[in-house]
């Protein structure tokens, strides 16, 4: 649990992810992006590349990321982009891109979700497929590419978690929705908890690796990630009007503020040797019970050791027992 004092940064919550790599030189590193065709993802890419990385933007439809890579490669600089294909709910897919990685990874940020999916539906290995989006599917492609990470000698993993956490710890005795009846938002909240234990996990074992893993809260963005959700749910939600218009809130952002979060972890200085902890709006969040009449903060269900080696051995044996079915 949490024994340290909380990060500042001088960033604000609407900061930009240009602002918070303004200045930051990254010729030289390499970096994976799952998701970067889209939202927040592509304004990762788009704030890393600036800054001089070679980036790769791994999406399921690589075609997807086409007029991102043309755009960005036009700019002067030494950054790069070219897209890959990867597949989260696919182990096969999975493996595919890892097993193809040469050399050398120093950033790694786990972008790509999917979020309030109507229906328990299943992955190609029968995992629920939120948990197997968000989380099994990152957590295997991190320890896929644990040795390209460790040989950098300084990477980092960014993932990218969710507000939503705050409402359900990981259920270990039924986390697939098998007995349970499915519900579409503890689902999701589960798999964002599971991501913020994903960080403090890796924290625990990669550490002296020089490996460093932290978890955020990009604020609420309009990308395609609320896809699943009907304009009635949107309207409970306070997101839309009568009308189906997105009703201007002061925490709502743009893509680009939304991923200065995420590039502050991957690429700021102010970051280096920091792990195991959870950011929102450009700060470490602060520590709470479960949802409070405040928003934000970061449950201390998703920080807990014990939780994370529990999570760390379930994935681990959850993703060992598909590749035994082939």
């Amino acid at each position: 649990m949490r024994d340290h004092q909380r990060l500042t940064t001088p960033f604000h919550s609407h900061a930009t992810a240009a602002d918070v790599l303004d200045g930051v030189g990254l010729t030289g590193l390499r970096a994976v992006v799952t998701g970067g065709a889209s939202g927040i993802g592509t304004e990762t890419v788009r704030a890393l590349t600036a800054a001089g990385a070679e980036v790769t933007v791994a999406t399921r439809d690589p075609a997807s990321a086409e007029a991102t890579v043309r755009e960005l490669d036009a700019l002067p600089g030494p950054g790069s982009v070219r897209a890959a294909a990867l597949d989260l709910s696919d182990l096969t897919s999975v493996e595919a891109f890892a097993g193809g990685w040469r050399g050398p990874l120093d950033i790694l940020v786990a972008n790509a979700g999917v979020m309030a999916v109507p229906e328990r539906r299943v992955s190609r290995e029968g995992w629920e497929l939120q948990l197997a989006t968000n989380h099994l599917g990152h957590f295997a492609l991190a320890t896929a590419l644990h040795p390209h990470l460790r040989a950098a000698g300084s990477a980092r993993i960014v993932i990218v978690s969710s507000g939503a956490h705050l409402t359900a710890a990981f259920d270990f005795e039924d986390p697939q929705f098998e007995r349970r009846p499915y519900d579409r938002w503890t689902a999701y909240a589960q798999s964002k908890t599971a991501d913020v234990l994903l960080a403090v996990g890796a924290a625990r074992r990669w550490e002296s690796d020089g490996i460093t893993a932290n978890a955020l809260n990009p604020g609420w963005i309009s990308t395609r990630l609320q896809r699943h959700l009907d304009d009635d749910t949107m309207r409970a939600l306070g997101a839309v009007d009568e009308k189906g218009d997105i009703i201007p809130q002061p925490y709502y952002k743009e893509p680009d503020q939304g991923a200065s979060t995420s590039v502050l972890l991957a690429a700021s200085p102010l970051l280096k040797g920091v792990t195991g902890r959870y950011f929102e709006d450009n700060q470490e969040a602060r520590l709470v019970e479960g949802p409070e009449g405040t928003p934000g903060g970061v449950a201390v269900h998703a920080l807990e050791p014990k939780a994370a080696d529990r999570l760390w051995d379930y994935a681990s044996e959850t993703v060992a027992a598909a590749r035994s079915r082939r």
